[in-house]
């Protein structure tokens, strides 16, 4: 077991123990101690993450119970919630990298901890933990405060909102109306991002078998703290590294179980950009070969009737992991210390109905593919499980929007047709800049016929024919940019193709008139962001 402080000359490794010590630490804490960085998302905006501060005590006693020395730290953490639909979007994919560059500063610029535990919650949050865990090397666990303890069903909150938006009720009666979906503090219920991910860190081996979906507010979660708390002080003695779990078929498998249970697109992004800190080449084309033959097993919100909750009562990602043992590398293993192969033979699923078999799933494919055609080189992106099968056929005029203000604004005036296909451009990575998310387009046109297309994101809850992170995007040369209104559009899910229908000669006279917006007036972060920012199909990561 290595001591980060052993490295620093002497003087200066006893003046560290002075300034810890003004805090009331004794030094046998850190001399003697392994010394546990708790890096804690929490803060009282985002309900996600209002719960992490009881948490981290519960980890914290975990920490002490195995012999180690716990010292908290925050990072930030945004809300996706609170963006949607407005320019506060922006900011939400860069948050990622910050977090990530954070932790890694407060990490590599203490010289302190010998292992670290990371509490989670929302959307760019644990994928950039995740990043951060990769980077650094350290022995490390990840924590989360698991999903709403909800009282009703999604079609409460949409019926609330719909009611909203026509004018039929005030504010008060919209938030009584949600609250019996948003019930209290934690993960959103659905199967967006946030639970994605979350899915995703205990598939990959960084959290402990079967804790990702455990519900909020309960015993179960605290003691899941504790036990993490304790495990880290092991990790730390064993020398089990993340590099050690993160392997190529450990990505393989936790691709596998975003197509089992139908998750967010946006491991699309997060996933890669994980990978890449490891210099592994995890790609689109990945996601799109191991679709294919991944059946999709669980009908959670926005692809059926059931929630995050209903899943980790059923028996979480071990028994999802179990159906599809057979497409797995069991050999990968887990911060328990065990192989995938042990943890699936404990696993249990409880739930058939949430968790469907491989004999009879959902539907015998994985819910994401990968789209390429003219006006999507490197690709474009659409969930397939939750768009009606009688739209995977598709072709209509171009309708044009350079912002999602203005596309908003269109269908709002009752300015679009059923069978149009809507463009949005100009908000991808460093378009946007900040690729944000389209989920209120997609809300607004539930239901109807029609097509979205852009080279921003979607919600994890975002359903219907959406094609997103159309790459290349608009501001780097992509055809998206040359689309004009009335183009017809043609997109086919089961050949996995989507044309803008224009000759090549016209496309090219099209590209040499073009003229980009002007972005003169960026904040620095923005700024700063769309200079270093790759592309989405690299995991949009900056440099």
């Amino acid at each position: 077991m290595r001591n980060p402080m052993d490295s620093i000359p002497q003087y200066t490794r006893a003046i560290l123990k002075v300034h810890l010590a003004s805090m009331g630490y004794d030094r046998s804490d850190f001399d003697e101690k392994p010394v546990i960085g708790v890096v804690n998302s929490w803060n009282e905006v985002c309900p996600g993450h209002y719960p992490l501060r009881e948490l981290a005590e519960h980890v914290k006693n975990g920490v002490r119970e195995a012999g180690g020395f716990p010292l908290e730290f925050n990072t930030i953490a945004l809300c996706d919630a609170f963006g949607q639909g407005n320019a506060g979007m922006r900011y939400m994919l860069p948050s990622r990298d910050i977090i990530a560059d954070s932790i890694e500063t407060m990490v590599r610029g203490g010289m302190l901890f010998s292992g670290l535990v990371f509490l989670t919650a929302c959307d760019k949050i644990t994928p950039a933990m995740l990043m951060a865990a990769a980077r650094l090397d350290l022995p490390s666990i990840f924590v989360s405060c698991g999903p709403m303890n909800h009282l009703g069903p999604a079609s409460v909150k949409e019926k609330a909102r719909k009611e909203f938006r026509g004018g039929d009720i005030d504010e008060e009666d919209l938030i009584k109306g949600n609250l019996a979906f948003y019930s209290g503090p934690g993960v959103c219920p659905f199967l967006g991002t946030a639970n994605t991910m979350l899915a995703v860190a205990e598939a990959l081996g960084l959290m402990l078998p079967g804790t990702a979906l455990i519900p909020s507010g309960t015993a179960a979660r605290l003691w899941a703290s504790r036990l993490a708390g304790r495990r880290v002080v092991q990790l730390v003695k064993e020398d089990m590294r993340p590099r050690r779990i993160l392997s190529h078929g450990a990505f393989m498998n936790a691709i596998r179980l975003v197509m089992a249970i139908g998750g967010s697109l946006n491991t699309l992004v997060h996933i890669p950009a994980i990978s890449g800190e490891l210099g592994l080449d995890v790609t689109w084309d990945d996601f799109d070969r191991l679709s294919e033959d991944t059946p999709f097993l669980t009908p959670i919100t926005p692809n059926g009737p059931f929630s995050a909750k209903d899943l980790g009562l059923a028996g979480g990602v071990p028994a999802v992991m179990k159906e599809i043992a057979s497409l797995l590398d069991l050999e990968a293993i887990n911060i328990s210390g065990q192989t995938l192969r042990e943890m699936v033979e404990e696993a249990q699923n409880t739930d058939p109905e949430v968790i469907h078999s491989v004999s009879k799933p959902v539907l015998p494919y994985g819910g994401i593919t990968v789209l390429k055609g003219n006006i999507a080189l490197e690709g474009g992106v659409v969930k397939k499980s939750a768009v009606p099968r009688e739209l995977w056929s598709f072709r209509g005029p171009a309708r044009v929007f350079d912002c999602e203000e203005d596309c908003t604004e269109a269908i709002t005036r009752g300015d679009v047709k059923d069978g149009d296909v809507l463009v949005i451009r100009y908000e991808g990575p460093q378009g946007g800049p900040g690729m944000r998310e389209m989920h209120r387009v997609t809300e607004l046109v539930k239901g109807r016929r029609l097509a979205v297309i852009t080279d921003g994101r979607f919600s994890g809850a975002s359903g219907g024919l959406s094609v997103g992170y159309i790459t290349p995007e608009a501001l780097t040369g992509g055809a998206i940019a040359c689309v004009e209104n009335g183009d017809m559009i043609e997109i086919d899910i089961a050949e996995r193709r989507i044309e803008l229908l224009l000759d090549d000669k016209t496309l090219e006279e099209r590209e040499r008139k073009l003229v980009h917006p002007s972005y003169s007036k960026l904040t620095k972060v923005l700024a700063d962001y769309q200079q270093r920012v790759g592309p989405a199909s690299k995991g949009a990561r900056t440099c």
